[in-house]
C-alpha cells in the first residue's frame, strides 16, 4: 500500500502536436508503456458524488488499484499492489472483486459494499513517461469505446507550480491550452453513448 499526493495538469493534443512532442523529447520505442485502465463505481455513483475515482491499472507483468481522494490541492493517491489474477477476475466478473486492504477500509468508511463497485469504464493507454525541469511529463495515446485520443499530461512536485506556469510550458511548444477531463470521465462517458447509440439500433 502506498500514499501520496498527486498535483497534475493536462491538456489534450491532436495528432500532430503529439507526434512533434515525441520528436522534440527524442522519444524512443522502448520508453512507451502500454497499460489496461479499468474503472469502477456504484450503479448510482457514490463514489463520484463524494469526489472520488477507483481504477485499477494493469500493466504486462503487475497490476495495482489506486482510490484517489481530493485534497484541498491535489489528489490523495491509495494506492494497492494487485495480482494479474486479481485483475482478471475483476474483469470477467465486472466487479470490483480484489482484496484491496487499504482501498476496502475507504470503502467500508464511505458505508460502500465491496459487492456493489461494478466496472463502469475502460481504457487503454500508450504511455511515455520522462522527467523535464518543471516535473515528469506523460505523452498518451489512449483507445477507449470507439474513441481515440492523444493527452499530455504534467505532474509536478508541489503547489507552488500553478495553472499559468503550465500554460507558458505549452506556449514554448506552440500549443493551446484544452481544458481536459480526466480519463474516467472520459471513458465512462464514451461507454454510455455507444451504449445509447447501440440501443437506438435495437
Amino acid at each position: 500500500m502506498s500514499k501520496e499526493i498527486e498535483i497534475e495538469f493536462k491538456s489534450m493534443l491532436t495528432k500532430t502536436e503529439y507526434e512533434h512532442l515525441l520528436r522534440f523529447y527524442r522519444v524512443t520505442d522502448n520508453q512507451f508503456v502500454t497499460q489496461t485502465n479499468l474503472y469502477f463505481d456504484t450503479v448510482d455513483f457514490q463514489l463520484k458524488q463524494h469526489g472520488m475515482g477507483l481504477r485499477i491499472r494493469r500493466f504486462s507483468d503487475r497490476a495495482e488499484a489506486t482510490l484517489k481522494v481530493p485534497q484541498p490541492i491535489g489528489l490523495l493517491e491509495v494506492t494497492d499492489p494487485l495480482s494479474l489474477s486479481e485483475v482478471d477476475n475483476a474483469m470477467e466478473s465486472e466487479q470490483f472483486t480484489p482484496e484491496a486492504n487499504e482501498i476496502s477500509d475507504w470503502l467500508k468508511d464511505l458505508k460502500i459494499r465491496l459487492q456493489d463497485v461494478h466496472l463502469i469504464g475502460k481504457l487503454v493507454t500508450k504511455r511515455a513517461e520522462f522527467m523535464i525541469p518543471e516535473g515528469k511529463l506523460a505523452l498518451d495515446e489512449s483507445w477507449y469505446s470507439n474513441q481515440h485520443d492523444f493527452e499530455l499530461e504534467l505532474e509536478v512536485p508541489d503547489s507552488t507550480f500553478e495553472e499559468l506556469d503550465f500554460k507558458q510550458l505549452l506556449k514554448r511548444h506552440d500549443l493551446p491550452y484544452r481544458h481536459t477531463q480526466n480519463k474516467i470521465v472520459r471513458a465512462v462517458t464514451a461507454l454510455q453513448e455507444q451504449h445509447k447509440e447501440m440501443e437506438g439500433l435495437q
